[in-house]
C-alpha cells in the first residue's frame, strides 16, 4: 500500500501499474496478482487504507479538547497533515480519468468525503449552539466551504510543486474562514449620526 501511494503520488493515479509496483517493492508482477487479483483489488485496497487512515485521524481529531470552534481547527489539520504526508491523495481525487473508469473508486471517495463534511457540519453546529459561530449560519453549506478550501489548497499544493507548508497555510486560511462565521456585533444607533 505505501508503495502504491507513493507511485501513485510521484507518477499520477493514472500511469500505476502492477508492473510498476512490483519492480518498485522488488516483486515479480504474478507475484503481486498472488496478493490482489486483479488491479480494481489493488485499488479497492488502496481506499480502503485510504478511509481507514483518514478515519484514525478523524478519531485523533475528536479527542482534542476545547470549543468545538477548536476541534473544528484541530479535524481540518489533521486531514491537511495527512494530505500533505500522502500525496497521492489530492492526485486521486482529482484524477478524472481514473473515475471516469473507476465507478467503485469514486464512490468510495465521495462516501469519505461524505463522511468528512458531516464531521465538520456537525463541530460547526456545535460551535453555532454555543456562540461562536453566527445563528444563522447553516452548518452543512458552512462544512462545504470548508471543503472547498482544503481541496482548493491541496490543489495548489500540488500544482506549486508542493512548495508550501500544507497544514501551516490550511490553519491560517482557516483561520480566516471562520473569522467570517463569527457572530456579527450588535450595531448601536446612539454612534449613528441622523441624515
Amino acid at each position: 500500500m505505501q508503495a502504491s501511494l507513493r507511485l501513485a503520488g510521484e507518477l499520477g493515479p493514472d500511469r500505476l501499474t502492477t508492473a510498476t509496483v512490483a519492480r518498485n517493492v522488488g516483486l515479480t508482477q504474478p507475484a503481486i496478482f498472488r496478493h490482489f487479483a486483479t488491479k480494481q483489488d489493488l485499488w479497492d485496497a488502496i481506499t480502503d487504507y485510504i478511509g481507514k487512515t483518514m478515519e484514525a485521524g478523524w478519531a485523533e481529531a475528536a479527542q482534542c479538547n476545547g470549543t468545538p470552534a477548536q476541534r473544528l481547527r484541530c479535524l481540518v489539520a489533521v486531514q491537511l497533515r495527512l494530505i500533505q504526508s500522502t500525496p497521492a491523495i489530492p492526485a486521486i481525487l482529482f484524477s478524472r480519468e481514473l473515475h471516469s473508469r473507476n465507478v467503485a473508486l469514486r464512490k468510495a471517495l465521495f462516501g469519505l468525503m461524505r463522511r468528512f463534511g458531516g464531521l465538520v457540519a456537525r463541530c460547526i453546529a456545535q460551535a453555532r449552539d454555543v456562540g461562536e459561530f453566527r445563528d444563522d449560519l447553516d452548518p452543512d453549506d458552512a462544512a462545504l466551504l470548508i471543503i472547498g478550501l482544503i481541496q482548493g489548497l491541496a490543489l495548489r499544493w500540488s500544482l506549486s510543486g508542493r512548495a508550501f507548508g500544507l497544514a501551516k497555510e490550511g490553519g491560517r486560511l482557516l483561520d480566516i474562514q471562520l473569522r467570517g462565521f463569527a457572530p456579527l456585533p450588535a450595531t448601536t444607533t446612539r454612534n449613528r449620526r441622523p441624515r
